[in-house]
């Protein structure tokens, strides 16, 4: 096993390890969100390599108690408000914004583009100036505030239940090791491989009977957005997220369930090069491939 380390969208999770400023390398923050213990058809359309009903902002909730860490996570208001909100809260150390839309983080090229959730770290509110660590790559970013604060109201954010949300104050609340919290966490990874009832997008399907309806869309001929999806989002950070997942596991020696991460992740990542080039049938030949191994990790996770 070779752990992937590299560039790829792990934005709440390297956002919040900048926060806890060393606490917590990204790679363990997103591994304690659970994220990797599951597929969901957002919808019946959307690939997600995530569990059922799960979403970032459920994830950083548990990865932060796991590591025994609070904040205060807050939200709503005008925009003024929200931009006082987050004005005042920076003056005492850095805050973590989102969901908010990367497409309408202007300094980024190509901008403005359709809803891209996405999370970064705000340093500082300089005038009339927002100054962050974006990690999809922009670090120290300038961006001028009324902009900031119509990218961070997070409008199209399907997961986002109230405007402008951030966290702050981030703060230790009890003494937890790593490996503690990597156990601990152990029974939240089989719970989201496990249950398949909560809230969800009506039509949503997860685990495997998600990855069959997929590999028949893909028999048909995958649609353009779901394509575009697939190859700059959905592959990149599913196969990582397994990737890691695997070698957390393995040091936990829990050698079972890593192995079958690790059998994850390549297939995940072998969907890449068919996606790009169009040849769906090897596609959907992947896609019948990995659907029974979220049941065999289930299984291994006891």
């Amino acid at each position: 096993m070779v752990t992937y380390v590299g560039s790829g969208p792990y934005c709440y999770a390297n956002s919040v390890a900048m926060a806890l400023a060393g606490a917590a390398t990204p790679d363990l923050v997103e591994f304690l969100t659970g994220s990797a213990f599951g597929f969901e058809l957002l919808g019946g359309t959307l690939p997600l390599f995530d569990p059922y009903g799960w979403d970032p902002e459920a994830g950083l909730d548990q990865a932060l108690d796991l590591l025994g860490f609070a904040c205060d996570r807050t939200d709503g208001g005008t925009p003024a408000d929200a931009l006082a909100r987050l004005r005042a809260a920076v003056a005492d150390g850095p805050v973590v914004a989102g969901p908010l839309d990367m497409g309408l983080l202007l300094y980024q090229p190509g901008t403005p583009t359709g809803v891209i959730d996405h999370y970064v770290l705000v340093l500082g509110v300089d005038g009339d100036t927002v100054r962050l660590h974006d990690p999809h790559g922009h670090p120290y970013a300038t961006l001028p505030a009324d902009a900031f604060v119509t990218a961070w109201r997070g409008a199209g954010v399907p997961y986002l239940t109230a405007e402008y949300r951030m966290r702050s104050g981030f703060r230790t609340v009890r003494a937890v090791s790593a490996d503690a919290a990597r156990h601990a966490s152990l029974a939240y990874a089989a719970a989201w491989l496990s249950d398949g009832h909560r809230p969800a997008p009506p039509g949503t399907l997860g685990g495997a009977a998600g990855l069959h309806r997929l590999a028949d869309q893909a028999d048909a001929g995958l649609p353009d957005d779901t394509r575009a999806h697939f190859t700059y989002f959905a592959v990149r950070c599913g196969a990582r997220r397994l990737s890691d997942a695997a070698r957390h596991l393995a040091e936990l020696g829990r050698t079972d369930a890593a192995a079958t991460a690790d059998d994850q992740a390549r297939l995940v990542g072998a969907l890449q090069y068919p996606l790009v080039t169009g040849d769906d049938a090897a596609v959907a030949a992947i896609l019948r491939d990995l659907a029974p191994t979220y049941a065999t990790l289930r299984a291994a996770l006891g």
